[in-house]
Order: structure tokens, then C-alpha cells, then sequence
């Protein structure tokens, strides 16, 4: 898919989730007037904030717009998500109140007063529905509008502001009958619908932004390989991908995430791409912190897709974190000696350099090795283990995938990539896909907390 087709794609969700936000949040909830008229001004500028921060966060003009920006993205899938669900509820309650409409129509004491017909007009405050019997026609608010000849008619008690006659005409269906409060069932359902979605999603959303901005988890993962030369037993990776330097975070992320990846004592540190989300000129003090990572056997990097999206390409980057000691490992590999024996460690860049000629190659990466050694693979998308099985790699380490970041697209991540997170197994290659110790875009994980792994390899089961 090209950019342009992308964003398309991106402004036309983004316009039918913020329609039905209008009609479950504002059109549902509100009487026609100025609230209505205010509210759906209001959704319809934060439409247009939402695909411009995507675009706009990528540039440093565009930097303060990204927490009010990304916060709203965040807030609106939420709501999308909760409304969606409470749809059922929704209709359920409707049914419900239709119900007792019809049990009131059917009653003795309905029919004994004349009943009524039901009739919808419409006036200039919008459509009024209701039931008109001698003239008299009851209005959303359940209220004794007008009568046959126009002329507003009758008397009655006021509640919640609202004018109630219980004419000759009949009493009001149950469904528009006001409550208590002077609002209609259907009205009150609507508005108990949107506050319930509505606290459902900033607690979400509030959750999500502590569980991105705290401290990663620390997982611990031990994987059976059994081609592993039995001195290579306990050989540890610490894995971080997905760390993300961009406006939204600072050079602290970088130095926690770098003192807890020194903390496990790691054999290698692999650091399986989407590192950055901006030029070296922008972020590189962000990054600069990694030259203080700690192991026996090195750093080492591969390229995301992230890298490709800044504005002068992953090359800068990699030249920058070969001054900072992280060794990038683009198409090619690496011998890691341990206890007498060699394990082979490559690297291929990410699928999003073939566009521009810069793809993997892992031709380059694995052709022509010893088979009898066992290799490990670092590729940023675990979809890449398709070719990667086929050179015989034993085990692939990657990310990209967040975990899915915000729940419930996890479901959605294994119509594109194989394993979501954790370990899995492709065409014989064992896995391991980390969740990734930052975030992109809304500053919120709920469901897939920021992850570094510490990976053991063995070559039996204890």
C-alpha cells in the first residue's frame, strides 16, 4: 500500500468513528439547540486533530500537538471500542421500553381515556414524537406541545423544567414518557450509555498511559534449541525493541531502559529495531545514553520500520550508533565465541528498506555458514521468520508487533504477522517476539505492557 493510499485509509476511519461518536455522544444525548450545535463543533475539531497530529508529530513543528493529539486518539478508540460493546445493552433497554409503551397502550385505563394516535411532527426545534388524541400532540420531552389549531393548550404540573399535562388526549407512550428528571426513557438510556462509555474509556486510557510511562517488565524466557552446542548452555540475550525516541519521550526513558538492561548482566544485548521516530539532528541526545550499555559479548542493531520513516533514512542512524559502541548488523552476521563453542548471530534490516533498495537480504545474512552451528536471527518482524526458516535459523528475535499495544487490536495483529508476543514457531524457527519497551503514538498500553526480555538458550529441557 503507498503513503498516499495509507492516509487515505487513516482520514476515512477516522471520519466514520467520529460520526458515530456524534451520533452515540452528541446526537443521541442532546435535544436539537445550541448544546447539540456546540458538542458537534467540538467532535468535529477533534476529527481534524487527529490525522494532523499523525502527520504533524513527525515534524518538530508539530511536536506540541502531539500529547493533546495522541491523548484524544487514545480517548476516541476507546470510546469507539465501549460503545460498540454496549450496543446489545442498548438495544436491549430500547426493546424494554417499547415494551412498556405497548403495555400502556394495551392497558384499561389507557383505553378508557380515548387512547390516542400516534403522530410525529416536525417544528423547528426538531421532531417531536408522540401521541395525539383531540388536538393534542405530546413532544420529545413528553410535554403538551400544541393543539389542532396550532395554539399551545391545557395545564399541567412542571417537572424538571418540563410542563406535563395529562390531557384528554391520553397519556404520553412509555418510551417517550418524561422521568422523574423530565427526560424521556429513550433519552435517559442514551445518556446512561455514554457516560458508562465514557468512564470506561479515560479509566482505560488513564490506566494505559501509567503502564507506558512506568517502567518496563522484566521477562524471563528460556528457549530449547536443540542443535545448541551444549557449551553454549545459559548463553543470555537481553532483547529491547520498539523503544521509540520521538516527542513524546525524553532522554530519562533512554537511561532507565538502558540501567535495567545493565541490571540483567546480559551475554548480548539485541535491540531488534524501531528505535527512533525522528532525524539524529532531533533525537540524537535521546540516544545518546546507549553508549553505556553493559555486556560480555556486545550491543548490537537492526533496522525497523520506523527508521524508514524518518526524514533521512535509517543510514544516519546507523553511523550514529556505531559511534555510541552498538553494532549494527545490516544483512550480515556475527561470531559469538562462548565456552569453546560459536553460535552464529545475524542481522537483517527490516522489510520496510525494500522500497527504497535497502531491504533484507538474507542471502547475504546466513548463505554459506556452517549449518552446524546454531544461529540466531535478529529481524524486527516476526513475519520475516517465513524466509528465515528456510536458511535453517534456529531462533529469531524480534518485536514490532507492541503486543498490540492497546487491547483489542492484539486480535488483529495475527492477520499480518505470525506471533504476537512471546514465543512461537515458524516454519520450524523458533520466535521470540518481545513487546517492545516503548510506544507509538497515544502514550498508552493496556493489555501489553512495555517488555525487556532476558533470553537464556539451552539445548535440553531442566
Amino acid at each position: 500500500m503507498t503513503i498516499v493510499g495509507f492516509v487515505s485509509l487513516v482520514i476515512c476511519a477516522i471520519t466514520v468513528v467520529h460520526y458515530y461518536l456524534w451520533r452515540r455522544l452528541v446526537r443521541s444525548t442532546t435535544r436539537p439547540g445550541r448544546v447539540r450545535r456546540v458538542l458537534t463543533w467540538v467532535l468535529a475539531g477533534l476529527a481534524v486533530l487527529a490525522p494532523v497530529t499523525l502527520v504533524a508529530s513527525r515534524s518538530e513543528w508539530g511536536h506540541f500537538l502531539a500529547w493533546p493529539g495522541f491523548f484524544w486518539i487514545a480517548l476516541m478508540f476507546y470510546l469507539f471500542v465501549f460503545l460498540v460493546v454496549l450496543e446489545i445493552p442498548r438495544a436491549t433497554a430500547l426493546l424494554v421500553a417499547r415494551g412498556l409503551e405497548r403495555r400502556t397502550r394495551s392497558s384499561p385505563e389507557y383505553r378508557e381515556t380515548g387512547g390516542g394516535t400516534t403522530s410525529v411532527t416536525r417544528g423547528e426545534s426538531g421532531v417531536r414524537g408522540g401521541v395525539q388524541g383531540e388536538g393534542v400532540t405530546w413532544g420529545e420531552s413528553g410535554a403538551r406541545c400544541e393543539g389542532g389549531d396550532g395554539t399551545r393548550g391545557g395545564t399541567g404540573t412542571e417537572v424538571g423544567g418540563v410542563i406535563v399535562v395529562p390531557g384528554p388526549g391520553g397519556t404520553p407512550p412509555a418510551a417517550e414518557a418524561p422521568t422523574e428528571a423530565g427526560i424521556t426513557r429513550r433519552l435517559f438510556i442514551a445518556r446512561t450509555a455514554a457516560a458508562a462509555a465514557g468512564a470506561g474509556a479515560l479509566g482505560a486510557v488513564g490506566y494505559g498511559v501509567g503502564a507506558a510511562l512506568g517502567d518496563p517488565v522484566i521477562e524471563r524466557a528460556r528457549v530449547v534449541l536443540p542443535r545448541l552446542d551444549p557449551r553454549l548452555n545459559g548463553l543470555r540475550f537481553a532483547v529491547v525493541s520498539d523503544i521509540h525516541l520521538g516527542p513524546l519521550t525524553g532522554v530519562a526513558h533512554t537511561r532507565r531502559i538502558v540501567r535495567m538492561i545493565n541490571s540483567l548482566e546480559a551475554d548480548v544485548v539485541a535491540v531488534v529495531g524501531d528505535l527512533v521516530d525522528g532525524t539524529v539532528a532531533e533525537l540524537g541526545p535521546l540516544a545518546r545514553p546507549l553508549r553505556d550499555l553493559e555486556s560480555r559479548y556486545g550491543a548490537y542493531f537492526v533496522t525497523g520500520n520506523h527508521e524508514y520513516y524518518t526524514a533521512n533514512g535509517p543510514a544516519e542512524w546507523v553511523e550514529e550508533l556505531r559511534g555510541l559502541g552498538v553494532r549494527p548488523l545490516g544483512n550480515e552476521r556475527v561470531e559469538i565465541v562462548h565456552g569453546g563453542a560459536v553460535l552464529d548471530l545475524a542481522g537483517v534490516n527490516d522489510i520496510g528498506g525494500t522500497v527504497s533498495g535497502d531491504g533484507p537480504d538474507f542471502e547475504r545474512a546466513l548463505g554459506g555458514r556452517d549449518h552446524s552451528r546454531t544461529t540466531v536471527l535478529l529481524a524486527h518482524q516476526p513475519i520475516q521468520a517465513v524466509q528465515a526458516s528456510g536458511y535453517g535459523v534456529d531462533l529469531q528475535l524480534s518485536g514490532h508487533t507492541h503486543g498490540g499495544q492497546m487491547v483489542p487490536f492484539n486480535l488483529i495483529i495475527p492477520l499480518q504477522q505470525p506471533v504476537v508476543s512471546g514465543l512461537g514457531e515458524v516454519g520450524g524457527t523458533q520466535v521470540y517476539v518481545t513487546r517492545g519497551a516503548g510506544f507509538w503514538g497515544p502514550p498508552v498500553r493496556v493489555g501489553a505492557p512495555p517488555e525487556i526480555t532476558l533470553l537464556e538458550v539451552r539445548n535440553e529441557k531442566l
